[in-house]
């Protein structure tokens, strides 16, 4: 384990120290620097202009994870526990939507979103980013529901409460950690997703920070020290969200492993 750590920490240590690199100077691997230059991360959020590009992406955020949550988990409950006629072909259906390849997908999402006419705003992506979750969200949530002990449900029952009542003030407060880690695992991959954003949105100030990567890579690519500060900037909020609710995904994780 400590071996895989060093695998997976020493890329982030090799960016964070070139970030903190003289300008003039090119990085040098792992050298730290005898004198960090943490105006880099100012003068870097200067350049790329990111508040306009914090607050998109935010706005993006916020119009995917709830929505994804909210239709994940009413599918995931009523494939678990409702009996809805073809239930199984559906989940199949859902099953089937992990293995399509993403990049398939820009061609026909560009045109369909030029037809709605909501191409070049954050509505273009915020819709394919709900459709291209659902699969994944369904899945997890049907995969905690059914874990449930069926004693859970009959018991809503015999208290004269509905599929309606027992999903909303039994089984969705049950489901905290499934839903927490959903949500932390939905806002990294919107936070992080940046394809979308370069083909459907042609302003750069509503792209997200990390679809803005590429065109200020474009510009500034000679510059190694900027760019490494800019990475550091938009993977900073993604680590900051993990460090604090990795304790709820933990927890969705293990507690799926001992119901299974």
């Amino acid at each position: 384990m400590v071996v895989l750590l060093a695998f997976t920490l020493v890329p982030f240590a090799t960016l964070l120290s070139a970030a903190l690199q003289p300008a003039t100077e090119p990085p040098q691997g792992l050298a730290w620097p005898s004198i960090s230059q943490w105006s880099n991360f100012v003068d870097a959020f200067r350049a790329a202009e990111m508040t306009p590009l914090l607050v998109s992406s935010i706005m993006i955020v916020v119009g995917v994870v709830p929505i994804s949550i909210l239709i994940a988990s009413f599918a995931g409950y009523g494939l678990a526990l409702l009996r809805i006629p073809g239930g199984r072909w559906i989940l199949l259906v859902f099953i089937a939507g992990l293995t399509i390849p993403f990049e398939s997908l820009i061609t026909p999402l560009y045109f369909q979103m030029k037809a709605l006419g909501i191409l070049n705003t954050r509505l273009a992506v915020i819709l394919p980013l709900i459709g291209i979750f659902m699969p994944f969200g369904v899945f997890w949530m049907r995969s905690h529901f059914v874990a449930i002990p069926a004693e859970v449900s009959e018991a809503a029952k015999i208290d004269g409460a509905g599929p309606w009542q027992a999903f909303w003030r039994v089984h969705f407060p049950l489901a905290r950690p499934a839903v927490a880690s959903l949500a932390i695992l939905l806002f990294l991959w919107t936070w992080n997703h940046f394809i979308l954003a370069l083909v459907l949105i042609e302003e750069p100030t509503k792209r997200t920070v990390a679809g803005a990567l590429g065109a200020f890579q474009s510009q500034y690519q000679t510059q190694v020290v900027l760019l490494a500060a800019v990475s550091v900037l938009i993977m900073t909020p993604s680590i900051v969200v993990f460090m604090i609710f990795q304790r709820q995904f933990s927890k969705a994780l293990l507690e799926g492993a001992v119901k299974g």
